[in-house]
């Protein structure tokens, strides 16, 4: 099963008033394992910076001056993501973002069914808890010492630790796909099952170590436990 781990980074709260992208981060999982495969861009807002939004990831307009607009990486983006399962952080707010940018280009609009809210996954696991990405992170132990500030591609990799460990480890289905003889690994559709084996194993204990055991055992007498379940 493919999955995309995604963040984004924006001027503000609402693309309705004019707010834009400004980072896009992604991370693929395959069976619930990162691939290494990444897709990241910053991305030139054609607007100022907010104040407010630059203390948040420290994106400022020099930065992001000489950086694509959102029309130059929209369709990479939807080709990196293709019809994989969307996994994110307060899904709400970045499909929002993501759906308003990429419905300016009339690109396709991504279903909202196709995200998995972790937010939503977290408040209903641990209800009355904190539920931010850094909380997530005290609870199961991951490491996010490199966070200083929030930054799409490094957040979408924090929280592919933390989704593991949300939906109940790095085994949550005890089928992390199968590697095939030519060393692929199988879709996490193909359930692996144990088969006999085609031959017996060798015995590991040698004729003498059986012949001493069996003397030690007589040694003991007829009370002894092992002539008693043999």
């Amino acid at each position: 099963m493919r999955e995309i781990v995604l963040d984004t980074e924006t001027t503000g709260f609402e693309p309705g008033e004019g707010d834009r992208i400004v980072e896009i981060g992604a991370v693929e999982l395959w069976n619930h394992l990162p691939t290494g495969k990444t897709f990241h861009e910053y991305i030139n807002p054609e607007r100022a910076m907010p104040q407010a939004a630059f203390e948040v990831h420290g994106l400022g307009d020099d930065f992001l001056r000489d950086k694509p607009v959102f029309a130059h990486v929209g369709q990479a983006f939807l080709d990196f993501v293709g019809d994989a399962r969307l996994v994110i952080h307060n899904a709400a707010f970045d499909m929002k973002f993501l759906n308003a940018e990429l419905g300016r280009m009339g690109l396709p609009l991504l279903p909202n069914e196709q995200a998995l809210d972790t937010l939503a996954i977290a408040r209903q696991k641990f209800p009355g808890s904190p539920a931010t990405l850094d909380a997530l992170c005290r609870r199961f132990g991951v490491d996010n010492s490199a966070r200083e500030k929030h930054g799409a591609l490094l957040d979408s990799e924090i929280l592919a630790e933390v989704y593991l460990e949300l939906i109940g480890g790095r085994q949550p289905d005890f089928a992390l796909g199968v590697v095939t003889g030519g060393g692929q690994q199988t879709s996490g559709d193909t359930v692996w099952r144990p088969r006999p084996r085609p031959a017996p194993l060798p015995p590991r204990v040698t004729e003498q170590e059986a012949a001493a055991h069996a003397a030690f055992v007589e040694a003991m007498g007829d009370g002894a436990l092992w002539k008693r379940l043999s």
